[in-house]
C-alpha cells in the first residue's frame, strides 16, 4: 500500500548580488533570482563556472587521450586492423545507451571500414542473454573471421569471455562505463572513465560517449580519411547520455549540450533531407521537436528501450539510428511505436497487479519488497521496480517465473559470471530491483549471492535470478539485513521542492530563466516548484491514444491551477493519474514548469499534491471544518488535543501501537459506538494522539532490566507488570522475551497474585544458552523499536485506507 510522500525544500541560500546580475545577463528578459538561486544552491558560486556551465563555447573539453595509454593502445590496434583489412565487431547492449554507442561506432568507425564487409555489429537479445560477451555470439563472431571486438557499454568485467575470444584469435577493445574489475582484463585496450579520478571532467561518462571519444582520437590519429565530420554523432551522444541517466557535469554536459542542438536542426529540416530520418520520425510519433531533453527522456529514450523489453532483440535500432532510407527508416520507426505502446500496456498491467499484491503487505514489518508472479513478462518489470520503490520509499525487487525452464536466461540486468547455482536445475525467477533513499540496493542483493543464480548491477538498479524455492529465503534475508544496518530510521517515500512560486510567476518568462540550467539529469536535476494553497479547476481525464488511435490504458488527466496571486489560471497535466485524485479543497502540489511542443503552451506537470499546510491542520484538529467533513479519525500525533471544542470528546489513544491489531481493536471500538448513536453530529470520533517514542538502544533497555531483576533480588521487594513495561518501555510480549532471557541467565521468576518475585542465582546460568536468549529479546526490541518508529509516522490516509479496507 503506497505511503504519504514526506516533502523537503531545499535549503537555500540567497546568492549574492553581483551573482544574481550577473545570471541575469543571460535571461535579460526576466530577474534571473529564480536561476540564480537554483545555481548557487547546485555548487556555481564564480563568473567562470557561470560561464562554462551555461555557454558550451566557454567549456574546454578533454582531450580523449586523457584517457592514456589505454586510448593511444586502442588506436593502435585500430590502425592494425586498418592496415591489415582485418574484420571488426562491434559488441553493444540492448539498451538505449548500449544502441546508440553501438551506432555512434558503426557511424564512427564506418568512416575507416566499410560496413557490413569490415565492419559488423552485435546486440545480444535481452530476453535470452545477459549483459556483456558470452561464449555463443564469440563463436559467431569466429566463424565470420572477425579478428577483433570493439565493445560499448558493456565488456568490463567479463574476463572469462575475453580470454576465451583470445584463444580463438580475437582481440577486445573494452569501452564501458560500468564496474571496474579486480585487475585489467587480458584486451588490447580497455577504456573506462572510472580509472580516472572522481573529479575528472570525463569520469561521469556514459557508454556511448566513451564511445565517441575512442572515434574522436581516431578521427585525430588518422586526419585524412573520414568524409563525414565527427560533429555529425553528437546528436547519438546525446540521446545515449540523457537516457542513461549520468550525471551530466564536465563533459557529460558540454556534449549533451552540442548534441540537442544538432537533434533540433536536423528535425527542423524537411523530412527528405534529414541525415537521420529515423530520430526525425520517432520524434514526430512522439510528438516532440528535439530541443528539449525531456524530448530524449521521455520521448525517444523510452521508445527506444521498449524494442528489447517487448521483442527481445533490439538490434534493428541500429539501423533506424543510422540508416539514410527514409522509408526504412519509417518503418522501423512504426515498429519501435508499436513496441512502446505494447510496453506501456504491460507495465500498466504488471503496475496494477503490483498494487494488488502491495494491499497484502504490513509495510511497517517491511524493508525491502520482494514480490512474484508467474505471469509477469520480465523485460518491465524494472519499470514497475521504480515505480513502487518511489511511491513506498522501499527498495522493490519484482520476480517473474515465467518461463523459469529456461536457466540460462538471464534478466537483462546480470554479470555473465553464474555462482554455482548455475549448476542446479530448474526453475528459475528472473527479475529487477530498484533502490530509492540512497539505499545500496547492489550491496544488499550481492551479500546474499549465495541464494542467486546470477546478479549484477549498481547502488541504484539491479538484475538477478534465483531458484524459486529460494526466494523466500531471500526475501527474508534482504529484509533482516537492511532493517538491521536501518537501526530505528524509518524509510519513507521523499520527494524534494528547489523553490517556492506562485500561480502568477509560472510563464515564458519563469520557463526560459529555468532553462539556463538544462540539460538537466543526475546531479543536475529538472527544478521542482512548490505552489502553496492553489486549487484545481477544469480538470477531465482520458486514455492516452497511440499513434494510430488505439487505446492504450494509460491515463492522463488535465487540469488549470489558481491561487490568490493571479486572476488568470494556468493549464497542467498528471500523467498516470485520474482527476478524482485531484484535491477539491486549496493544496500544496510541487510540479515541474514544461513547454507542450504540440500545444504550442506553457504547462505544469504536477509531481505531487497534498492538502495545504493551513488546511491540514484545520484537518488535523478536527477544527473549522465544515461537519459533514469532520474525520472519524483525527490525527492529534505531537499536537495539543483539543477534544474539549468538539462537539463530542473523541476516543484518546495516547500509547503509540506496535502492530496493526492493536489499532483495529481502537477502530472497533469507536465505529460500535458510533454504530449505537444516531446522526453524523453524533458520530464518535478516534484521536490517535500518541507522541514521537523517545527509544533507548536496545542493549541499554537489556542492563535496566537486568539491574532493575537485581535490585529486586537483593531487596526481595515485588514488582506489578504493568510498572515493569513503565520502567522499561517496552511492550507485554517483548517482556515476555525478556523474562525467558533473566531465567536463562540464572534468573527465578515467579508469580504472586498480581505481583512478581524475581530471585538470582548466578551460579544457574548457562553462558552458550543466555547469550542466545539475550540476542532473541535485543531482536525484538528491535523489532518493537522499528514499528514504534512506523507508527510514530504513519499517515493518516494510510490508517484511514486500512479501516476501510476492513470494512469495520
Amino acid at each position: 500500500m503506497p505511503e504519504q510522500q514526506q516533502w523537503t525544500i531545499a535549503a537555500t541560500e540567497q546568492p549574492p548580488q553581483w551573482f544574481i546580475q550577473a545570471v541575469k545577463q543571460h535571461t535579460p528578459a526576466s530577474s534571473g533570482i529564480y536561476a540564480a538561486k537554483l545555481l548557487w544552491q547546485r555548487g556555481i558560486k564564480d563568473d567562470q563556472q557561470l560561464t562554462a556551465f551555461i555557454n558550451h563555447k566557454a567549456y574546454q573539453p578533454a582531450s580523449p587521450f586523457e584517457f592514456g595509454q589505454e586510448m593511444h593502445l586502442a588506436i593502435a590496434r585500430l590502425q592494425q586492423a586498418y592496415n591489415a583489412k582485418e574484420k571488426i565487431a562491434i559488441w553493444g547492449d540492448f539498451d538505449a545507451d548500449g544502441i546508440t554507442a553501438t551506432s555512434v561506432l558503426w557511424d564512427g568507425l564506418g568512416q575507416f571500414f566499410k560496413q557490413n564487409t569490415q565492419l559488423i555489429y552485435y546486440i545480444p537479445n535481452r530476453l535470452k542473454e545477459s549483459h556483456g560477451l558470452n561464449d555463443q555470439g564469440i563463436d559467431n563472431l569466429a566463424k565470420q573471421n572477425c579478428k577483433l571486438i570493439v565493445t560499448c557499454d558493456t565488456g568490463s568485467t567479463n574476463i572469462e569471455e575475453i580470454i576465451y575470444a583470445k584463444q580463438l584469435g580475437i582481440d577486445v577493445i573494452v569501452t564501458d562505463h560500468h564496474t571496474l574489475p579486480a585487475e585489467r582484463p587480458p584486451v588490447a585496450a580497455i577504456i573506462n572513465p572510472r580509472y580516472l579520478p572522481r573529479e575528472h571532467q570525463l569520469f561521469h561518462l556514459s557508454g556511448v560517449a566513451v564511445a565517441y571519444k575512442l572515434v574522436e582520437a581516431l578521427y585525430q590519429s588518422l586526419p585524412n580519411i573520414a568524409k563525414h565530420p565527427l560533429e555529425d554523432l553528437l546528436d547519438l551522444v546525446a540521446v545515449g547520455l540523457i537516457a542513461d541517466l549520468v550525471q551530466l557535469s564536465g563533459d557529460c554536459r558540454y556534449l549533451a549540450q552540442l548534441g540537442i542542438q544538432r537533434l533540433q536542426a536536423d528535425f527542423q529540416q524537411p523530412a527528405a533531407a534529414r541525415r537521420r530520418p529515423g530520430v526525425g520520425r520517432l520524434l514526430e510519433l512522439c510528438q516532440k521537436s528535439g530541443d528539449r531533453p525531456t524530448d530524449i527522456s521521455f520521448g525517444l529514450g523510452p521508445r527506444i528501450n521498449a524494442v528489447s523489453r517487448i521483442q527481445g532483440d533490439a538490434s534493428f535500432c541500429v539501423e533506424l539510428l543510422t540508416s539514410r532510407d527514409a522509408k526504412r527508416c519509417n518503418e522501423l520507426a512504426e515498429v519501435t511505436e508499436l513496441a512502446n505502446a505494447r510496453r506501456k500496456s504491460l507495465q500498466k498491467d504488471v503496475q496494477a497487479q503490483v498494487a494488488q499484491k502491495l494491499t497484502q503487505l504490513d509495510l511497517s514489518t517491511t524493508s525491502v519488497i520482494v514480490l512474484e508472479d508467474a505471469q509477469w513478462p520480465a523485460g518491465v518489470l524494472g519499470l514497475v521496480a521504480g515505480q513502487i520503490a518511489q511511491q513506498t520509499g522501499r527498495p522493490t525487487i519484482l520476480l517473474s517465473t515465467e518461463g523459469s525452464g529456461e536457466s540460462g536466461v538471464g534478466s537483462g540486468e546480470e554479470d555473465s559470471a553464474p555462482t554455482p547455482y548455475s549448476l542446479l536445475p530448474t526453475p528459475l525467477a528472473r527479475g529487477s530491483a530498484r533502490s530509492v533513499n540512497s539505499v545500496d540496493l547492489y550491496q544488499l542483493v550481492k551479500d546474499q549471492a549465495h541464494l542467486l543464480h546470477r546478479f549484477g548491477g549498481h547502488p541504484f538498479a539491479a538484475g538477478l535470478s534465483l531458484l524459486v524455492e529460494n526466494i523466500p529465503l531471500f526475501a527474508a534475508a534482504i529484509n533482516q539485513q537492511l532493517r538491521q544496518s536501518l537501526g530505528s530510521t524509518t524509510l519513507t517515500p521523499t520527494v524534494q521542492a528547489d523553490l517556492t512560486v506562485t500561480v502568477a510567476d509560472l510563464g515564458k518568462e519563469l520557463f526560459l530563466e529555468l532553462k539556463l540550467l538544462e540539460p538537466c539529469g543526475m546531479g543536475n536535476p529538472v527544478p521542482k516548484l512548490l505552489i502553496q494553497n492553489c486549487w484545481f479547476e477544469n480538470s477531465w481525464h482520458r486514455n492516452q491514444q497511440d499513434w494510430q488511435g488505439k487505446k492504450v490504458q494509460y491515463i492522463k488527466t488535465e487540469f488549470d491551477i489558481r491561487d490568490d496571486s493571479s486572476r488568470s489560471a494556468f493549464p497542467g497535466i498528471w500523467w498516470g493519474h485520474y482527476k478524482d485524485e485531484l484535491p477539491i479543497e486549496r493544496c500544496d502540489c510541487i510540479a515541474e514548469l514544461d513547454y507542450n511542443t504540440f500545444k504550442k503552451r506553457y504547462e505544469i506537470r504536477l509531481i505531487a499534491v497534498r492538502p495545504s499546510v493551513n488546511s491540514a491542520l484545520n484537518t488535523r484538529n478536527g477544527l473549522n471544518a465544515p461537519r459533514s467533513l469532520t474525520p472519524l479519525i483525527l490525527d492529534w500525533r505531537n499536537y495539543p488535543t483539543p477534544h474539549s471544542l468538539l462537539p463530542t470528546p473523541p476516543l484518546l489513544l495516547e500509547d503509540c501501537p506496535t502492530n496493526w491489531d492493536d489499532l483495529r481493536a481502537w477502530l472497533r471500538r469507536c465505529l460500535m459506538i458510533s454504530r449505537s448513536k444516531s446522526g453524523v453530529d453524533n458520530q464518535q470520533q478516534l484521536a490517535i494522539a500518541w507522541s514521537k517514542p523517545n527509544l533507548q538502544p536496545p542493549n541499554q533497555i537489556w542492563l535496566t532490566l537486568v539491574g532493575i531483576a537485581k535490585y529486586l533480588s537483593r531487596t526481595n521487594q515485588l514488582v506489578t507488570r504493568v510498572q515493569l513495561l513503565e520502567k522499561i518501555g517496552i511492550s507485554d510480549q517483548t517482556l515476555l522475551v525478556g523474562i525467558k532471557a533473566l531465567k536463562d541467565l540464572g534468573f527465578t521468576v515467579k508469580r504472586q497474585d498480581r505481583y512478581l518475585q524475581i530471585t538470582w542465582h548466578p551460579s544457574d546460568s548457562p553462558e552458550n544458552l543466555a547469550d542466545a536468549a539475550v540476542a532473541r529479546f535485543l531482536a525484538a526490541v528491535r523489532e518493537e523499536q522499528f514499528q514504534r518508529q512506523y507508527f510514530a509516522q504513519v499517515p493518516l490516509s494510510t490508517i484511514v485506507a486500512i479501516a476501510s479496507s476492513d470494512n469495520y
